[in-house]
């Protein structure tokens, strides 16, 4: 098979020169591209648990630890026991995280507009569709097989 009929090979390809992108245009607030899904998901519901957090941004247990104790040392999150369960890590977004809400998500939509300055409106909404639609069918497969 070669590099550019495989999917899987393309769609990498292009994570990592968006990520490459993404990395320019953030360096100047601390922040990383391997922080920057956690972000997000704390920017959409603050406030989750570190388990809940790792599911939504698909990160395993033990990497999402050290990525979190790296935010909370470079004061972009905190970490506390729930007082109701303490099983349950509860992480929460500094101020100084929310600071940079807007400065992060325009890089990532600058980044976003950059890849896809090429194509269409419509061009565009099709192509998420679709990936998410490959997302979705590969989510839908490990759900099956872990049954």
């Amino acid at each position: 098979m070669k590099r550019e009929e495989s999917l899987g090979y393309q769609v990498n390809h292009l994570a990592r020169l968006m990520e490459l992108r993404l990395r320019d245009r953030i360096a100047a607030t601390g922040v990383v591209p391997g922080q920057f899904a956690q972000l997000l998901a704390l920017f959409e519901e603050d406030g989750l648990s570190q388990r809940e957090l790792g599911l939504r941004v698909q990160v395993d247990p033990s990497t999402m630890a050290h990525t979190l104790r790296r935010m909370e040392r470079d004061g972009l999150v905190q970490r506390d026991v729930d007082p109701a369960d303490r099983r349950r890590v509860v992480v929460t977004l500094t101020d100084h995280a929310r600071s940079l809400e807007a400065t992060l998500t325009a890089a990532a939509e600058e980044t976003n507009a950059e890849a896809t300055r090429s194509l269409s409106p419509t061009e565009q909404g099709r192509l998420l569709k679709l990936v998410g639609s490959v997302i979705a069918q590969l989510q839908s497969d490990d759900a099956s097989e872990v049954q």
